[in-house]
């Protein structure tokens, strides 16, 4: 019997999922990585804003087409984001960010208040009053066609201090 290609890999996949499901416990966090954490304390305001759907590329930039992003940040890393594109009520999101420290490297990481105990990692520089904000797949949600249902998305965000 032949086994095709998506079996092999689906196979592979499904093995990886449960090793690291099982794995002892939770990678170690702290505030401490490129910067500090802390930094980020105050209020923000967002000079580019863009969400990409995962599943068509469909792109949609808040600020550009006339909206506002702003976030303000605790010293704990919790922070509120408020998200008020052009064409549909203001909203707001919320969690906490962090650095993950996995096998020795930092990664920016937010757990959103509404996913807790799951994290996603994210690049992010902080320059003098600026933050970018980069993630890749699945690291976002956004309601593309205003239909009630958020799509999984990619997120950019450009941020200076206010």
């Amino acid at each position: 019997m032949r086994t095709s290609t998506k079996s092999v890999l689906f196979s592979v996949f499904f093995i990886l999922f449960i090793a690291v499901s099982c794995g002892e416990k939770d990678p170690p966090t702290t505030d401490d990585g490129p910067f500090n954490i802390s930094e980020l304390v105050g209020n923000w305001e967002a000079t580019y804003a863009s969400f990409i759907r995962d599943s068509d590329e469909m792109a949609v930039e808040i600020v550009g087409d006339g909206g506002t992003v702003t976030m303000v940040v605790q010293s704990s890393g919790r922070f509120t984001m408020t998200i008020d594109p052009v064409d549909r009520a203001a909203y707001t999101v919320s969690g906490e960010m962090f650095w993950e420290i996995w096998e020795g490297n930092y990664y920016f990481s937010i757990e959103w208040a509404d996913y807790p105990g799951d994290w996603d990692s994210y690049g992010a520089t902080l320059t003098g009053d600026t933050l970018e904000i980069n993630g890749s797949f699945e690291t976002g949600e956004y309601d593309f066609d205003n239909d009630g249902t958020p799509d999984s998305s990619r997120v950019r965000f450009t941020f200076v201090r206010s």
